[in-house]
């Protein structure tokens, strides 16, 4: 593991991968979109059902990538791994953007069936403070030009932000809300096959593009690190030089002007 988590390891794997990531996130992604067209409408919701299928699965992800966030965020703080720092930033916009998209996917399906697109609900409150702990972690890593010392920051601002998580999944449980009930229980699913088959592969389609974007996310970020050396070294090559042609460009003490 030690060795596959070596950043020019890691560039040289995922290199391969990447293709074969993407390639199979655009067939299950079209797989899913064209079961969710041809399910049945849900004999309440009708065919705002259909909004489950999009919504549902951002609202996975959304939580997947603050469970990977963290797990990097302790990458971090225990082995100061340059792999775990980037592996961090560049899955924070793509928790952003997912929480968004739950968010408003919610609010378009709350509209029809509760009869206003936001209600303060438990579930919708958290999801809320999880979409703004991404854009206050956006902001920490902009924030802080050294990426060591940024790193180090957002950890332990993710590390306090992870005690939101069990509000988001278990808010359904702890307190009587407007928000559906969890979809998977012990007992079972609690929707029908025709409406689980689609969602289940809607699911792995979010998951496979999250993982494709975080790949390629992880690998940008490796690249600006890379160039950031560089350009500070190039500029530290260059000081030295032009301390030379100032003290060159001073004038004798004693000469005549």
């Amino acid at each position: 593991m030690y060795v596959l988590a070596n950043p020019a390891t890691f560039m040289r794997l995922s290199g391969r991968l990447l293709p074969w990531l993407v390639a199979l996130s655009l067939a299950t992604l079209a797989a899913g979109l064209a079961l969710a067209f041809t399910s049945p409408p849900d004999y309440q919701q009708g065919e705002t059902v259909k909004i489950m299928f999009v919504h549902v699965p951002a609202a996975w992800i959304a939580s997947l990538a603050y469970v990977a966030m963290t797990a990097s965020a302790l990458g971090t703080l225990v082995w100061r791994h340059p792999l775990a720092e980037a592996a961090q930033k560049a899955v924070v916009p793509l928790g952003a953007a997912f929480s968004l998209l739950c968010l408003i996917t919610g609010s378009l399906w709350g509209k029809p069936m509760w009869g206003t697109y936001w209600v303060w609900d438990a579930r919708l409150t958290s999801m809320l403070v999880l979409f703004i702990t991404y854009l206050g972690l956006m902001a920490l890593w902009h924030t802080i030009e050294e990426p060591g010392r940024a790193a180090r920051a957002a950890s332990v601002l993710t590390l306090v932000g992870a005690v939101n998580l069990p509000i988001v999944k278990f808010s359904v449980d702890w307190w009587n809300t407007l928000h559906q009930g969890s979809i998977f229980r012990l007992t079972g699913s609690t929707v029908d096959r025709s409406i689980l088959l689609p969602l289940l592969v809607m699911a792995a389609a979010f998951t496979l593009v999250f993982a494709t974007l975080h790949v390629a996310g992880i690998r940008n970020e490796i690249l600006r690190r890379r160039l950031r050396r560089l350009m500070l070294a190039a500029a530290a090559d260059r000081e030295p030089t032009a301390r030379l042609v100032v003290r060159d460009a001073l004038p004798v003490e004693g000469s005549v002007s």
